[in-house]
Formats: C-alpha cells, sequence, structure tokens
C-alpha cells in the first residue's frame, strides 16, 4: 500500500512538472513578442536625440534588432535553453547576472510579507470565526478597508507618519543581510507593512469562513462532545480541516506579490526585480525585461507546484 500510493504521489507530481513546461513556452512566445511589439526603439533611446538615421542603423544591427524577429526568437530560445538570458542593452553585462544581484531583496520583501501575512492572518480569522461578535464585525471591516487602500497610497501614508513624523523606521533604501541583522530587518519593516495590509484582509477573511465551516461540521460537534478542549477544538480540528482553503489563498497571494512587489520597490526604491523591470520597460531594454518576466512565470509555476504538494500532505485523496 505504501508503495502505492508513493508511486501515485510521484505520478501526481511529474504530471504537474510536465505542465509547467507549455506555461514557460507560451509566457516566452509571449513577452518576446509583446516587447518588440511596443512602441519605442532602444536604438533611439541609447543613441540619444543627437544620433543620425545611420547610427541608429549601426546601433539596430550591433543588438541584432535589424534581423526577422522569428530569427531573434530562435537565437534568443536557443540561448535561454542553454542557460544564457542575453545582455542587457544598456548595462552591457549578463542579464542573469543582474537578476542574482537583485534577487535578495525581492525575496526577503516577498518572504517577509508572506510570513507577516500568515502569522497574522490565519491566527486573527479563526479566532474572528470562533469567537464571532466584535472581532468578527472588526475583521469584516478591515477586509473592506484593506482591500479599498492602494498599495502606493499606504505606503506614502506609512513613510510620512513612521519614517518622517515619528521617525522610528528608515524611508526608503535597503541594506543587504551581510551589513547586520538589525539594520536589514529595519529597512524591511515598512514595505513589509504596507505590501502585507491587502493579503492580510484577504487570508483572514478566507480563515474566517473556511474554519467557520469546519465548526459546522458532524465531526466537531463529536469531539467537543467527547469533552475536548477548546483550543484543540479549534487547532486540531476545526482549522486542520479548513487548510487546504487556506493553502490555496497563501499559494494565490504569494503569485500576487511576485506583481507587488515592483510598485512597492518603486515606492521605497528598493534595488530589487521590480525597480530593475521599472528601469527596463523605460529604457526598452528587451532582453531584461525578457529575462525578468520569464524567472517571474518560473516563479509563479513553481509556487503552484509547491501548493500542490502541500494538498498531498494535508488531504492524500489529491494525490489521484
Amino acid at each position: 500500500m505504501r508503495q502505492d500510493g508513493l508511486a501515485g504521489a510521484l505520478a501526481f507530481l511529474a504530471k504537474r512538472v510536465l505542465a509547467m513546461l507549455p506555461v514557460l513556452l507560451v509566457v516566452a512566445v509571449a513577452v518576446f513578442m509583446i516587447v518588440r511589439l511596443a512602441p519605442g526603439d532602444p536604438a533611439a533611446v541609447i543613441g540619444g536625440n543627437g544620433a543620425t538615421a545611420e547610427d541608429l542603423a549601426r546601433i539596430r544591427e550591433g543588438l541584432g534588432l535589424d534581423l526577422p524577429i522569428l530569427v531573434q526568437f530562435l537565437q534568443w530560445g536557443g540561448a535561454v535553453l542553454g542557460g544564457d538570458l542575453g545582455h542587457s542593452f544598456f548595462m552591457n553585462r549578463p542579464v542573469s547576472v543582474l537578476i542574482l544581484q537583485r534577487l535578495e531583496p525581492t525575496l526577503a520583501l516577498t518572504v517577509g510579507t508572506l510570513l507577516l501575512s500568515v502569522l497574522v492572518a490565519v491566527p486573527l480569522g479563526a479566532l474572528a470565526a470562533w469567537r464571532g461578535g466584535w472581532l468578527d464585525r472588526g475583521l469584516m471591516a478591515f477586509s473592506v478597508t484593506g482591500f479599498s487602500i492602494p498599495v502606493f497610497v499606504l505606503g506614502y501614508v506609512l513613510i510620512y507618519l513612521l519614517a518622517l513624523q515619528l521617525h522610528w523606521l528608515p524611508a526608503l533604501g535597503y541594506r543587504r543581510m551581510e551589513g547586520g541583522i538589525g539594520a536589514w530587518l529595519r529597512h524591511l519593516i515598512l514595505p513589509c507593512l504596507t505590501l502585507s495590509v491587502a493579503y492580510v484582509a484577504l487570508l483572514a477573511r478566507v480563515t474566517r469562513v473556511a474554519v467557520s465551516e469546519a465548526l459546522a461540521e458532524d465531526f466537531v460537534r463529536t469531539a467537543r462532545a467527547k469533552g475536548a478542549s477548546a483550543m484543540r477544538v479549534l487547532c486540531g480540528h476545526a482549522l486542520r480541516n479548513a487548510a487546504v482553503p487556506i493553502l490555496t489563498v497563501i499559494g494565490v497571494s504569494a503569485a500576487m506579490l511576485l506583481g507587488g512587489v515592483v510598485v512597492t520597490e518603486t515606492i521605497f526604491a528598493i534595488p530589487g526585480l521590480g525597480l530593475l523591470t521599472v528601469d527596463a520597460v523605460l529604457n526598452r531594454d528587451f532582453p531584461v525585461l525578457q529575462g525578468l518576466v520569464l524567472c517571474f512565470a518560473a516563479g509563479y509555476v513553481l509556487l503552484n507546484l509547491l501548493v500542490d504538494i502541500g494538498y498531498m500532505l494535508l488531504d492524500p485523496r489529491i494525490r489521484y
């Protein structure tokens, strides 16, 4: 039986991994075409206002932009399969190096926001479902408010209050971990708070609904009848059986964070992948933009795979 279960789990994971490949291929084709069909000419940005037609033609030839689009895609796709994301038009550096240099701030912001959201939202939603009353009404009000406030508005409000007025936290910038854990955390608190509000609102509301439904099930009434403590009923029975929808929202939130970091890093001047994306768009830096979107897509499908693994651990019936 155990061998059959293991074989089924491995087959389930193999199907999910194979399903990732067409997604990445579609994303690669789409991003390649979109960045080239969008208005703007990298040669004009590089050449500047004083560039002549001959100068622009020479720059396009040097960048390979004079080749047919199909030829450009085949060259880029072959290089990507070999692990080469190309060279930046403007920084004249490998795209993979630029991404690795900017990866730490984005990962720190994303993981910190996700941990803060889960640690606050799951207990808050579970308690709201358990207690009801003013806590439940307050959670609903917070959920509506959290969804309504744009990230950039909340970011500027927190900067004004916590950084400029109270001087508790730095307003802008980022410090790497090797510079000291204390400084690293101080520079992460404001952006993580800003980005986590909407996700706390979403996750807490979903947790409340899922736990409320679990508390109405027969197995919870049976546990109470057997004399189980309130904490055991809530955590050991209701919250455990509500874990699948909660995990789904956590996975969706993590995927949404990959897009939310673009705005947050711009507000707080964090030199991560989000700010690199903005610079690549403004400079029409095709290789950097293509590499970034491909990395974001790979991160998204990897998160989906991790959520599927979580499903397998929480509910073995999902394996098949």
